[in-house]
């Protein structure tokens, strides 16, 4: 039985849509009452409501919610009542669910947009096919596998519940993807160490056609025979900047006399462009046991997650 309903304890009861009194009523009666479900309640509430263990609650009714705590009124063994606690977390519960049909949208939104770059991959996959063997064609090709990229890092997106890449997943997935379409002769072994660590959605998609680009032209002209290429990642702090570092590296026959990025071809000129857009730089070297070395760096920003902040 109340005895005693602070204002706030009584406001709070009159949102779940109990009009009448509550002091000198039964708790657990107005509970029913409000649930609409007399002699049906969680029994979680049902030991809130009658004070007799310490234990909490929530109740949920006409768009309003409150939490229920209960403290017995203890006397060596014998309970003698109990101070019930209320608080009404409705807005609390109102933003909860606007979150999560945020993130809900969010990852939908990010699902069509891999849909629907697959669904240009394919269409310039069948326009390469028309054209017949060429530069045409050879120009085709790579761009269905730019977009493919693209669309793998939407597609972690649509999959994940943050709003930040695991870009070790896109790496892993897209150099694997690149190793099996690139090979004609031989094969390649690729082996990734360090870490990436979580990025930007923005991020991740310029640092994957920039990976991308540089597995490939490591493959085709680095080992197109076959061999090994090493991409190794490492994340540090910089003067108070988050600055990613990373070495791929082929054990190839190297750089070709006379090699110069600003002469080189198409997806060299994007890598150049794409790293200095990140604020990093890029160079080509020989490795130290032969073949090639390129290491590129980029300044990230601290990734966030605004489902969460």
């Amino acid at each position: 039985v109340v005895h005693y309903a602070s204002p706030n304890a009584l406001s709070a009861i009159r949102k779940l849509g109990h009009q009448g009194p509550i002091e000198g009523e039964v708790l657990l009666q107005v509970i029913s009452g409000v649930a609409g479900q007399p002699g049906q309640l969680d029994e979680g509430l049902a030991l809130v409501a009658m004070g007799r263990a310490a234990w909490r609650s929530d109740l949920a009714a006409n768009g309003a919610a409150l939490a229920l705590r209960a403290v017995p009124l203890m006397h060596g063994r014998e309970r003698h009542g109990a101070i019930v606690l209320a608080r009404d977390v409705s807005e609390l519960r109102r933003r909860g669910d606007e979150l999560m049909t945020k993130d809900q949208t969010i990852r939908e939104i990010h699902h069509r947009v891999k849909n629907n770059l697959q669904t240009v991959a394919a269409l310039l996959r069948l326009q390469s096919r028309r054209l017949g063997p060429g530069p045409g064609q050879d120009a085709l090709v790579e761009s269905v596998r730019r977009v493919g990229v693209i669309a793998l890092v939407y597609e972690t997106l649509s999959t994940g519940f943050s709003e930040t890449v695991e870009f070790d997943e896109v790496a892993a997935r897209g150099g694997r993807a690149i190793v099996d379409v690139a090979t004609t002769t031989g094969q390649v072994h690729l082996s990734l160490t360090g870490s990436f660590g979580q990025v930007r959605p923005e991020h991740a998609t310029s640092l994957a056609l920039i990976l991308s680009e540089v597995l490939q032209n490591a493959i085709e002209h680095g080992v197109p025979g076959g061999g090994e290429i090493r991409v190794d990642a490492r994340r540090s702090i910089e003067q108070g900047q988050d600055i990613l570092r990373v070495s791929v590296e082929d054990d190839g026959a190297g750089l070709p006399q006379g090699f110069r990025p600003s002469r080189a071809g198409l997806g060299t000129r994007i890598v150049t462009s794409m790293v200095q857009d990140l604020g990093g730089e890029i160079r080509w070297d020989d490795g130290d046991g032969g073949g090639t070395r390129v290491r590129f760096s980029a300044r990230l920003a601290a990734p966030t997650d605004p489902g969460r902040s």
